[in-house]
């Protein structure tokens, strides 16, 4: 039976009555008082999800207005720089599990200091559940608070949170969903050939850049990011959250990750399996690269794998509630979308929740690079006529055995040196969705680990399509593809869009 309970930080309307938040302050309190060289501080943890400490401008560390008082020495040894820090995993498949480990990690640590200072034993980290009903959009009041309830300063505090509307005022918009919840295909294909999982692509070791993120990455994670980071519209001033190099500083972060855990968890209990490849279970070591090592409070190094965390029911920890939201299957949406043909519900088969393997072709593409103004930026998707033709004979023909192409419009090789900004995309002024720039600056980066090659998205815009069929509008040979950016775009902080791309999706039983 689980050791632990993770409990949702708005109990006790999300204050400093909830013992809960106010034993967590008391332990990054006493881990924030720890050097930067010590395995067991709290900037040593930061620094694991990913840092940027030698930059003289932010997100370089010296460049953060405290508080917190961010330190940028004494430095650990290489080679304990080299085994711990700079792990975390984007836009990969590892995503979910390295993250997980990271949470227990931090977990041990805290609950350590707070034994030590005659807190409870079964303390855990709480969650912030941003999606659920009432207040919760809106981050735990205890957060705001600039002191303690003895009056001393509150370690949760941080001055460099703007939120959506950069006034310091933290909430997370509407934009933020658990869609990804319907997702029954864990691992998304790669660029070359684009369906979205709910985990991410197959990757080796994976430190951001270039592959598509899982759909639990790309929304609710990056978004959330984002809106707590907050807006470009003030020079100069950037929220901590925004960036791989700097979120892990912010109190926060750990509680936004808790609940991306507890979706995970969400998924699982829904019926939804992970992967279960030897290169996902194992980990990057099984094709002999880095591996996930975490520091632990007594002293020693885990070295785990994504199947050492591959399920609660192997771990000292549950949840107090598993519910989300909504929880749509994706049974639910094929039946809602063969109806709107005319297929008759009784007819429709269940078994589409599986991955019909790699039957994706791209069928247009717009014909040169973009830079991404302020007041966004529009270009036009040519189709190939063959490929077209192919496309549309599947809704003409569309039944129970006869399932229309999924239609995914790609955004490729976005670069830019700001993560701080969302992009909101419209095909034929339709909405495709929204996205969050969270790693683009480290994707961008010419000396990154994976040579500067930026992020790539991509929506599902198959109901854009399916609107187009069923309104008899499907007689054309191009669509306009809109991209705004939520905030300003500088001009020392541009922003450019390699290509832009349509794929159908062949679909079978």
């Amino acid at each position: 039976m689980a050791k632990f309970q993770r409990k949702n930080a708005w109990n006790q309307q999300g204050t400093f009555n909830n013992p809960d938040l106010l034993w967590y302050a008391k332990g990054v309190k006493e881990m924030q008082s720890r050097q930067l060289n010590d395995q067991n501080s709290w900037w040593f943890f930061a620094a694991i999800h990913g840092e940027d400490i030698a930059e003289s401008t932010f997100p370089g560390w010296g460049a953060i207005p405290a508080p917190p008082s961010v330190p940028t020495s004494p430095l650990p040894s290489q080679s304990v720089k080299d085994t711990f820090w700079n792990q975390c995993q984007h836009q990969s498949w590892f995503f979910p599990p390295w993250h997980r480990g990271y949470l227990i990690a931090l977990e041990d640590q805290i609950r350590s200091v707070i034994i030590s200072l005659g807190g409870p034993a079964d303390w855990a980290l709480p969650y912030w559940n941003y999606l659920g009903p009432g207040d919760q959009y809106k981050m735990p009041p205890a957060f705001a608070e600039k002191n303690l309830p003895d009056g001393s300063p509150n370690p949760l505090y941080v001055d460099s949170r703007y939120g959506p509307d950069g006034d310091g005022n933290i909430y997370i918009t509407s934009m933020a969903s658990d869609e990804c919840q319907s997702n029954t295909i864990y691992t998304g294909r790669n660029a070359a050939t684009p369906k979205p999982g709910y985990g991410g692509p197959e990757t080796p070791f994976w430190h951001g850049g270039t592959f598509l993120s899982g759909n639990l990455e790309s929304n609710p994670h990056n978004l959330v990011h984002r809106e707590v980071a907050g807006t470009l519209d003030i020079p100069d001033r950037y929220g901590i959250m925004g960036f791989p190099e700097t979120a892990a500083l912010d109190p926060i972060f750990y509680l936004h990750h808790c609940n991306i855990d507890r979706m995970w968890a969400s998924w699982n209990a829904a019926g939804n399996q992970n992967p279960n490849q030897t290169n996902w279970l194992e980990g990057p070591t099984a094709s002999g690269e880095r591996k996930f090592v975490m520091p632990m409070a007594d002293g020693s190094s885990w070295v785990f794998t994504p199947g050492d965390v591959n399920s609660l029911s192997q771990l000292n920890y549950i949840y107090d509630d598993l519910t989300l939201a909504k929880e749509p299957r994706l049974e639910d949406a094929l039946t809602v979308r063969l109806t709107k043909f005319g297929v008759e519900p009784s007819m429709i088969a269940k078994e589409m929740n599986m991955d019909t393997g790699d039957k994706s072709e791209l069928i247009g593409a717009n014909q040169e690079p973009l830079e991404l103004e302020s007041s966004g930026v529009k270009t036009n998707v040519k189709f190939d006529k063959s490929a077209f033709k192919e496309m549309r004979s599947t809704f003409m023909k569309a039944s129970a055995s006869n399932i229309p192409d999924e239609i995914y419009l790609q955004i490729e090789n976005v670069k830019g040196n700001m993560d701080v900004n969302t992009l909101t995309v419209t095909v034929n002024d339709k909405l495709a969705g929204h996205v969050a720039l969270f790693g683009l600056r480290s994707a961008s980066k010419k000396d990154s680990h994976h040579g500067g090659g930026g992020l790539t998205f991509i929506f599902n815009i198959t109901g854009i399509f399916d609107d187009l069929h069923l309104t008899n509008s499907m007689d054309i040979d191009s669509i306009d593809v809109k991209i705004f950016p939520d905030s300003a775009i500088p001009e020392t902080q541009k922003i450019t869009v390699g290509r832009i791309c349509i794929y159908r999706e062949t679909q079978s039983l």
